[in-house]
């Protein structure tokens, strides 16, 4: 079904990055791929950083967790530094490659990809709708939070370094997965009492549904976006369906 919001009864707004407020082709073409081009170099020149050290520990023992669970991830070396760094690399696209939610991972792809933005290598494409209705939503006095598997960090910078300007002083709120799993209707009750609203009076939008279906769950209100270059979801007739955060009325 397609319906058009009021947000009469609606007090915060809720945001997915990928697919809602950003084309999928550039998270995967674009974000990943400079994570991958430049993980190596960022690797060997902060090999010091406690920070980074962390995310690194964090990976091994997801891949021992993989090996567990007969996952086939790639091995890793226990011979030199540099072997072990490489291997650790291979691994480290091989998740890319699956698109896996890895909080190190993602850790770990926000600080490079700080360097790029930092650098102006990197400038982040949103949705044309997207900046208009943030200022929007803002001026009517809506609280508006992002949740995203990318890290805080990796949300701040995409926002900040925008074609439409830095939209940040437009957002309230970030949550990544250090606040639960997208799918988990606990992860919406945290993020709700975050934003010191009812979670009916929270209005989610994502273009999955089974975090629609979470959200849902957790008494969220719900919405599916379709955007160019999203995957079909089965069920998608259970939510209200919209295409542009124009249709989200103020």
């Amino acid at each position: 079904m397609n319906l058009n919001f009021s947000t009469a009864a609606i007090s915060g707004i809720l945001l997915d990055i990928e697919g809602v407020s950003t084309p999928i082709d550039f998270v995967h073409q674009t974000l990943f791929s400079y994570a991958r081009t430049h993980v190596k170099s960022f690797l060997e020149q902060n090999s010091d950083s406690a920070e980074v050290i962390a995310d690194l520990e964090d990976l091994r023992r997801e891949h021992e967790f993989d090996l567990q669970q007969c996952q086939d991830p790639p091995l890793l070396s226990t011979g030199s530094r540099e072997a072990q760094l490489d291997s650790l690399i291979t691994y480290i696209n091989w998740l890319i490659d699956r698109n896996r939610k890895s909080r190190p991972l993602k850790s770990l792809q926000g600080k490079i990809w700080k360097q790029g933005y930092g650098d102006g290598t990197l400038k982040s494409q949103i949705f044309t709708d997207v900046a208009p209705a943030l200022g929007h939503w803002r001026g009517a006095g809506l609280t508006i939070g992002i949740f995203s598997s990318g890290s805080v960090l990796a949300q701040r910078l995409l926002f900040e370094h925008t074609d439409a300007g830095d939209l940040t002083p437009l957002i309230n709120h970030y949550f990544d997965t250090t606040t639960g799993p997208k799918t988990d209707p606990d992860s919406y009750r945290r993020i709700a009492a975050t934003m010191d609203l009812p979670p009916a009076e929270v209005l989610f939008l994502s273009d999955l549904v089974r975090e629609l279906n979470a959200a849902n769950e957790a008494r969220m209100q719900t919405a599916l976006c379709i955007r160019p270059g999203n995957e079909p979801q089965d069920s998608a007739d259970r939510y209200p369906i919209i295409h542009s955060f124009d249709e989200i009325s103020v």
